[in-house]
This record gives C-alpha cells, sequence and structure tokens, in this order.
C-alpha cells in the first residue's frame, strides 16, 4: 500500500472514531485525555534524548527509546518510524535552482562508510541517494562495513539490497572487514573498489537531497584536481528535524580538529551564495575524480580509527598539485550524533593521527601540533606508524612546503613563531598546583590542583606576555593574557590586543625555575594563603617565589 493511501486511511479511521456519536469531544473529555497524556512520567528526565522530543511516549517506548539512543548516539526509535523516502527541505540558494549543467557528467560512485549503524539509517541514506541522483549518473553505491557487529547489518540490510537489486541490477556493493580498521582505511577500501569516473565518500547517517550530484560533477568535469566537498544541514539527533547550515569553509586547529570558518574575502564580495568557494579543508565528506584521488596517493592508511584524515587529504591535495572547494549547491542533510558509541574518547587516536599528519607534511611547523597538544618538541613516546613511504610519496610528487600552504591557502593560521614556552605554571612552594584560567566567563585567573588540560596550559613569548587558558590557533581570534592591574593583589586576564590598546601591564619577565616579575609594576606573580587558608594566585611585592614552565622551546 502506498504511503498517500495509508495516510487517507488513518485520516478515514480517525474520522471514523470521532463521528460515532455526531459530537466532538466535550471540554470535560479534552482535559481528561489532556491529563492521561501528562500523567505519563518522565523515565529519563535527565536524557538529553527526551528534552525536547518523546512526551507522549509510554514507559516502554521510553525504554526502548532510551537503550537505542545510547547504542547508536541518535533517535533509532524514530527513525525506525519514518518514511525511507521522507521529504526533507530544499535549503539551496534560489540561485541554484537557476543553473543548467553539462549533459555528459562524469558517472558518480557513492561510498557509504559504517559501523554499527542502524539499519533503518542506512537504508534511508541509500534510498535518498537513488530516489535523488539521475539514473545515468548513479554508476554504484559501494557499503564498507568497517566490521559492524549488530545482527540487523547482516541478513536483514542483505534482504533490502536484494529487493534493490529487483530495480537496480548490481547498483550495490558490499564491502566487509574481517576486523575494525578505521575511518580512513574503510575509505580507501571504498575507494578501491569503485569504478565510477568520480568518487564520493560520505558517511551512512545522511540523506542527500535533491540536485546534489550534479554541481559536485560539473566542478570535477571542468577541472578533474579539484576535490570537492558540499554542504552539511543538520539533522538533528533527537527529533531528526532538518536545520540549514550556512555556507562555510573547512578549516582546523593545530590540534588538527575539524572547524567551520568563513571563506576568503574575495568569496564574500561575489555576494551570491551560490559559488563555490576555496577552503583549506575538507570536513569528512567529499567526491574526486577516482584516478586523481589515486595519484595524489589515496588517503593514508596509516591513520588509526577516527580524526585527522579529512585535514591531510586536504593539506595533500593543495600541496601536491590540486586543490578543495565547498560548492553550496550541493547540499547532505547529516545527522550529527549526541556522542560517538564506537570512540567514547576520540581524543587518544586523535592525537597519534595529529602528530603523523605533522611529521609527514607540516615541516618546520610540526612543533605547533606538538604545542597544541602540550607534548615536549622532543620524545613525545607517540607511535605515529611507519611514515616512510608518505614520505617518499611527497617527494615523488614533488609537493611544495607546508610553509607555502601557510602563506597561500590558510594565511589565518597563526604561526605561532613568538613561542618561547608553553605548558603548566607551577609554584616552587606548591608543586601539585597550577595557574588556571579560571571560571569562564571571568577574568581572574585562580591556582588549580593540577590536571594539564587546556584551562592551565600557559604560554611565554618573545614579547613577554603570559598568555593562560589555551593558545587560539587562528590570527582572527584573541589570547587572554595575564595582567597586573597596578592596583590590589588580585591578577587578572584580558584580551590581548585590548590590554595591549589599553596600555596594560601585562609584559613580565621570566626565567625558568626564576620569579614572574611585571616589568611595569616592579611586582611579582606569587602564590599565598588566602583568608580560608587556601593557597591563592597574588599580584605582590616579590618575595622571591620561583615558577617553572613546563615545556622549553628555547632556553630563555
Amino acid at each position: 500500500m502506498g504511503l498517500e493511501s495509508e495516510r487517507a486511511k488513518l485520516i478515514e479511521v480517525s474520522s471514523q472514531r470521532n463521528c460515532t456519536t455526531g459530537l466532538l469531544p466535550s471540554g470535560k473529555e479534552k482535559v481528561d485525555q489532556q491529563k492521561e497524556k501528562k500523567a505519563v512520567p518522565k523515565l529519563y528526565p535527565n536524557s538529553i534524548l527526551f528534552a525536547k522530543w518523546g512526551a507522549e511516549l509510554s514507559g516502554e517506548e521510553q525504554t526502548e527509546a532510551e537503550a537505542l539512543f545510547q547504542r547508536y548516539g541518535y533517535n533509532v526509535f524514530l527513525s525506525d518510524r519514518l518514511p525511507l523516502d521522507r521529504k526533507i527541505p530544499d535549503t539551496r540558494d534560489k540561485r541554484c535552482l537557476q543553473k543548467d549543467y553539462p549533459t555528459d557528467l562524469p558517472s558518480i560512485g557513492v561510498v557509504l562508510i559504517y559501523l554499527n549503524e542502524a539499519l533503518s539509517v542506512i537504508k534511508r541514506a541509500i534510498q535518498s541517494i537513488i530516489n535523488r541522483t539521475p539514473k545515468h549518473l548513479l554508476w554504484e553505491i559501494i557499503l564498507v562495513d568497517d566490521h559492524s557487529t549488530i545482527d540487523d547489518l547482516g541478513k536483514p540490510l542483505g534482504d533490502y539490497v536484494v529487493q534493490i537489486h529487483k530495480e537496480w541490477p548490481g547498483l550495490i556493493k558490499k564491502v566487509r572487514h574481517k576486523q575494525q580498521m578505521g575511518l580512513a582505511q574503510s575509505r580507501i577500501s571504498g575507494w578501491e573498489h569503485a569504478t565510477a569516473d568520480v568518487v564520493a565518500i560520505l558517511d551512512a547517517h545522511i540523506e542527500v537531497t535533491e540536485g546534489w550530484a550534479e554541481p559536485l560533477l560539473a566542478r570535477i568535469k571542468a577541472d578533474r584536481t579539484v576535490v570537492v566537498t558540499p554542504v552539511f544541514d543538520k539533522v538533528h539527533y533527537d527529533d531528526l528535524h532538518v536545520e540549514r547550515y550556512n555556507v562555510y569553509a573547512h578549516g582546523f586547529d593545530w590540534s588538527l580538529w575539524c572547524m567551520y570558518e568563513n571563506f576568503r574575502p574575495e568569496w564574500s564580495t561575489l555576494n551570491d551564495e551560490s559559488q563555490p568557494g576555496k577552503s583549506p579543508s575538507v570536513m569528512g565528506i567529499f567526491a574526486a575524480d577516482r584516478v586523481f584521488l589515486g595519484e595524489i596517493g589515496g588517503l593514508d592508511g596509516g591513520m588509526e580509527v577516527y580524526g585527522g584524515e579529512n585535514v591531510e587529504l586536504g593539506i595533500r591535495v593543495w600541496l601536491c598539485g590540486g586543490y578543495v572547494e565547498v560548492v553550496p549547491c550541493s547540499k547532505i542533510a547529516h545527522i550529527e550524533r549526541a556522542h560517538k558509541p564506537y570512540a567514547p574518547d576520540l581524543s587518544p587516536a586523535m592525537k597519534r593521527n595529529a602528530l603523523r599528519v605533522a611529521d609527514i607534511w607540516m615541516d618546520e611547523y610540526k612543533r605547533n601540533v606538538l604545542i597544541a597538544w602540550n607534548l615536549p618538541l622532543k620524545n613525545h613516546g607517540i607511535d605515529v606508524g611507519d611514515v616512510s613511504e608518505r614520505k617518499k610519496l611527497r617527494e615523488k610528487l614533488k609537493c611544495k612546503p607546508f610553509k607555502w600552504y601557510l602563506e597561500n591557502v590558510y594565511m589565518s593560521l597563526d604561526t605561532w613563531e613568538n613561542l618561547l614556552a608553553y605548558g603548566v605554571l607551577e609554584n616552587s612552594l606548591l608543586r601539585s598546583y597550577c595557574v588556571d584560567q579560571g571560571a569562564v566567563p571571568g577574568s581572574i585567573p585562580i591556582l588549580h590542583a593540577c590536571h594539564f588540560q587546556s584551562p592551565q596550559h600557559c604560554y611565554y613569548t618573545t614579547d613577554g606576555e603570559i598568555i593562560v587558558g589555551g593558545m587560539r590557533s587562528h590570527t582572527y581570534n584573541s589570547n587572554r593574557c595575564l595582567v597586573d592591574p597596578g592596583t590590589g593583589n588580585a591578577p587578572t586576564l584580558q584580551q590581548c590586543p585590548l590590554a595591549k590598546q589599553s596600555n596594560l601591564h601585562m609584559h613580565w619577565d621570566f626565567q625558568q625555575g626564576q620569579a614572574i616579575r611585571n616589568r611595569a609594576t616592579n611586582r611579582c606573580l606569587e602564590i599565598a594563603q588566602g583568608e580560608n587558608l587556601y593557597y591563592e594566585l597574588v599580584i605582590q611585592r616579590c618575595t622571591g617565589q620561583r615558577w617553572t614552565i613546563q615545556h622549553l622551546i628555547t632556553n630563555f
């Protein structure tokens, strides 16, 4: 039975129920019904799944929904009840609808990567690709299973593929890893099994929108060395509604975490959000000429689990003869998980992968990745795997130095060339306590038990500034500098540019193992017992207290 006839049947049944007495429900009946709905208790009041959704679920349904949510990180209970071909909003700029594309576009193969994904989500991704990609362009769909352990992804998914093949013989290929190999290797597997002119590598928790493929293929047809990425719309993890995202370039910080940021000024001057824009990096979903991707080394199979592989690709494309574009007329709705069940803590893998990228591609600037992760510049003790083949690839392709990338592609990435030391600051009187940025929002640094995380990361510069609470990776962001207010004994943190503009007392003389003395006031940063007998940070006349910063870049 079709979807419309099902809806008609439901409406018909509803009408019959309301018309059996010939009367609408009385006011009292309405109140009773509302009381009955409100009477359902929230079994999981602290679950973010139920913050805005699920008020009318029974206790049994809440339990099922919460269990599925914890397993997958998004609302599978609801997904299982939505049509596979549900309509999603077309959020493209109106000018996209007026564009004409060549009729002889290259064919596309779509790779869907997954690990223990919900069956209904994978089905909906496949259905959207089939329904919203021109038939003469869609060459294949490749499902790459990174060793899932959920039964639904065995025979039930296989049965669904059989049904698809009745109308589209051979459209779907299935690749399953014998062990979990990580995101980068999964993408490599998909690319290796692809035969289409262009390969699009996507997550499996997506829905493509109408007209998604043609803008990507047109850019690649015009220049095979471009790697293109669509614009993501956000599918909320709780009620699965689609929220339009604005168009941004894809960047990263020195830890190599991805981020959105504005395009270059020349894109903004076009005043046309339908135009492609150059991007320093790739957020993770992309399309490329299949042969060109192979020529520049595919994807780095030495990356583990998750993180950094997309940044590595973007850097390599730019350095080795290609470029990256975001294509606003291609939109893909992407579920943003509340949590990643397969890797609750991504930091160890991300750190290791970031160091691998830095070692291969970043030349002298790899030190900034170590600084960002608060690691020593030498003997950090993290095994990044064998990088010899990737370095040979770089030589073979005659790739540009990373300095060129900073000067021509990602000019807003701060080079951090004025740093002398970094890490936590400890006073010799109380070694287990560190300088900490304190409450945010707020501008009062504190003394806190050392935990060595970002709020306690401090940086000493060649200008005598002490930056507290992490170092910003981009020139358009401001760090916070330690300031002696001149009166009182409480130090403050101020935005460094503002402190400089206002001639605040922000410059300090410091040598490792010595006092931290303000150049203007001649007072020192020290610790002293407060009224509650706890030690706290103070600015006072120097008494000879000594400080040690965790890592030295150079002796000073």
